[in-house]
């Protein structure tokens, strides 16, 4: 069975690609199957794994407009056992372009549908902005949405506003949708402030949050510009550590709901 995440935050910088791509790493580390899916045109989680986008004849762009099989994009990478759905500038144009189609919102859900049994995990990095491409990320997210939090003051603000929009959104497209999780972000142990949000985020949504903290890492910022994701990079630097107890915690909780079920 594919479970599907989508990561969102309609503020940009605060983790949400840097997320996507380490958790899907660490769990192709894990003998899982694994498909991270780009559709911000800024294409940061395709360059992020080492794939010059300017260059790349075809994208998921090409996909959701129909000029192209989704099976034709997709990259797959030997190296790090994983696979990519690429994205250029070129999506940004999809913007427009969905807009005239039937079901537009529910594009990127019929397109992914037909490669559903080739993974365990398809994980959908969106745009920071809540458009109709993160529309299509949200309401292709089967299992759930998980929203990475900075651990600054005016995150609080944005949280609110985000979750005000998924209520929007499962009331009038999607019942279905649900948070499955909440996680911290740039912590910094040194400041009060870090600790100061993670507890109020904490108090709100309680069990929503997951365990595992993301600290602000300088291996982490290094290793996208050397197309490589912190768990080829430095897997045991603090960023490691801290992505790594997040993939075992997804999948821990992930394999207690299947078997409760």
């Amino acid at each position: 069975m594919t479970t599907i995440y989508t990561f969102v935050n309609q503020k940009g910088g605060v983790g949400k690609t840097t997320t996507a791509i380490n958790l899907g790493a660490f769990l192709a580390q894990k003998d899982q199957r694994v498909l991270i899916v780009d559709i911000d045109p800024q294409a940061n989680a395709t360059a992020c794994l080492g794939i010059n986008h300017t260059e790349l004849a075809q994208s998921i762009y090409h996909s959701l407009i129909g000029d192209a099989p989704i099976s034709d994009v997709i990259f797959q990478s030997r190296r790090l056992n994983l696979s990519l759905l690429p994205s250029t500038a070129a999506l940004a144009g999809a913007r427009v372009e969905l807009v005239g189609m039937p079901d537009r919102e529910l594009t990127l859900r019929k397109t992914l549908t037909p490669i559903h049994h080739l993974y365990d995990y398809i994980l959908i990095d969106c745009p920071p902005s809540l458009g109709l491409l993160t529309l299509n990320g949200l309401l292709a997210a089967q299992n759930g949405v998980i929203i990475p939090v900075q651990c600054e003051y005016l995150a609080l603000e944005g949280l609110t506003s985000l979750m005000q929009t998924l209520g929007r959104i499962r009331t009038g497209l999607f019942p279905d949708l649900n948070i499955r999780g909440l996680l911290m972000t740039m912590f910094d142990s040194r400041t009060n402030l870090s600790h100061d949000v993670v507890e109020e985020v904490r108090k709100h949504f309680s069990s929503q949050v997951f365990h595992a903290i993301i600290p602000r890492s300088v291996r982490l910022a290094e290793a996208p510009s050397h197309g490589l994701p912190i768990s080829s990079y430095a897997a045991k630097s603090p960023g490691g550590l801290a992505y790594q107890a997040l993939a075992d915690e997804i999948l821990e909780e992930d394999k207690r709901s299947l078997t409760d079920e």
